[in-house]
């Protein structure tokens, strides 16, 4: 049985502390995306990431249980005595409901036991199974009882879509509160420990943590950093200079995607993500940095080079690494371009690993 918060916080995932990939999970997921601005200071990010969304979504679902929850229509189907909605025939015919004095009829119903509410209600119960803090294990089920005692009695929707939820003048604050419930399930990690706490989990290989590690660093800075002058993009799919192509080049010809990019109007930061060790056996020494990292970072800063934009021609590109086994930060100008090589220690506390961030890149813009 897990009775202690340290033995919570010495959970891992292979060598990474569960609560590191929380918080990378957290700057990924859509409630950092659109209501992040609440972590003013990076200093607000705790160890226990699932104590202190669990606190705000109760937090969120008091003040919504005192405005009563939203309602919402559901489509029953039934033999009544009377007319409601529309007539089933088939139904009504096959069964004989007229001479009973019956009728069967399709209809819509106003009611909270909506998959929405369902959905928040789940999230809150699957919340007293992760937290650490005693009195927000119990704020959740209270919440959750009152839920159901409101008349929300159903299953967690398997089908529950969050990005295809519609949101009124009315409920717009739900979308907070739906938010903040989705990281509940996505928060469900696998622990190395027995004990009556048994978290589900996506996969635990290395895509998984890879891609958590790639959309988390892009959702952390794409929360510190844009804004006052500064963009920072994800995903940006890159165009080759072309003069001249024959026909069918265009279907063989590969794509350039850059993970990460942070610019103002003097400086261009290009930030290529990978989840392995920086480090590699060489052919004639004992360690050397992956060529093909380095071959596809170069690529991304000479193919977008113009002659009229001077920071295109001094853009900097930077191969962040989690650090397995060792550190390092090392540069090296080529061309033009400086290209450091940098890990980051995900071992280490949550708000370490949240400053090594922000450090790696507020050195360039500080100066701009």
């Amino acid at each position: 049985m897990i009775e202690h918060k340290e033995n919570i916080n010495s959970m891992k995932v292979g060598k990474i502390p569960i609560a590191n990939i929380w918080l990378l999970m957290l700057y990924a997921s859509d409630y950092y995306r659109s209501f992040g601005k609440r972590f003013s200071s990076v200093d607000e990010i705790p160890d226990d990431i699932p104590d202190l969304i669990a606190k705000m979504l109760c937090r969120e679902v008091k003040k919504k249980l005192r405005r009563n929850l939203t309602l919402g229509y559901i489509k029953k189907s039934d033999s009544l005595s009377r007319l409601r909605g529309k007539i089933d025939v088939l139904e009504t015919k096959s069964k004989n409901l007229l001479s009973k004095g019956k009728v069967a009829c399709s209809f819509t119903e106003i009611t909270v036991d909506t998959p929405r509410n369902c959905f928040i209600r789940s999230a809150l119960e699957k919340f007293s199974k992760l937290v650490t803090d005693n009195n927000t294990r119990k704020e959740c089920l209270t919440y959750s009882r009152v839920m159901r005692m409101q008349g929300v009695e159903g299953p967690k929707p398997r089908d529950f879509n969050v990005n295809r939820e519609v949101y009124g003048r009315h409920d717009s604050e739900d979308r907070q509160i739906v938010f903040l419930a989705k990281l509940a399930f996505d928060l469900a990690l696998p622990s190395e420990m027995a004990g009556n706490y048994f978290l589900q989990a996506p996969s635990r290989n290395e895509v998984f943590l890879r891609s958590v590690f790639e959309k988390g660093v892009a959702g952390f800075y794409r929360h510190s950093f844009h804004g006052n002058g500064i963009e920072v993009r994800a995903g940006k799919k890159l165009n080759w200079q072309i003069d001249e192509k024959s026909v069918g080049v265009d279907s063989i010809l590969p794509t350039m995607k850059t993970d990460i990019e942070i610019e103002n109007e003097s400086l261009h930061v290009v930030i290529d993500t990978k989840f392995n060790s920086i480090l590699t056996k060489g052919w004639h020494r004992d360690e050397s940095l992956r060529s093909g990292y380095i071959y596809q970072l170069y690529s991304y800063l000479r193919s977008q080079e113009k002659a009229e934009s001077k920071k295109s021609l001094s853009s900097i590109g930077i191969l962040l690494h989690p650090s397995i086994g060792r550190s390092l930060d090392e540069k090296v100008q080529i061309q033009g371009h400086w290209i450091r090589f940098c890990t980051i220690d995900l071992t280490g506390r949550a708000k370490d690993v949240t400053h090594s961030l922000r450090n790696i890149v507020s050195e360039y813009f500080a100066a701009h």
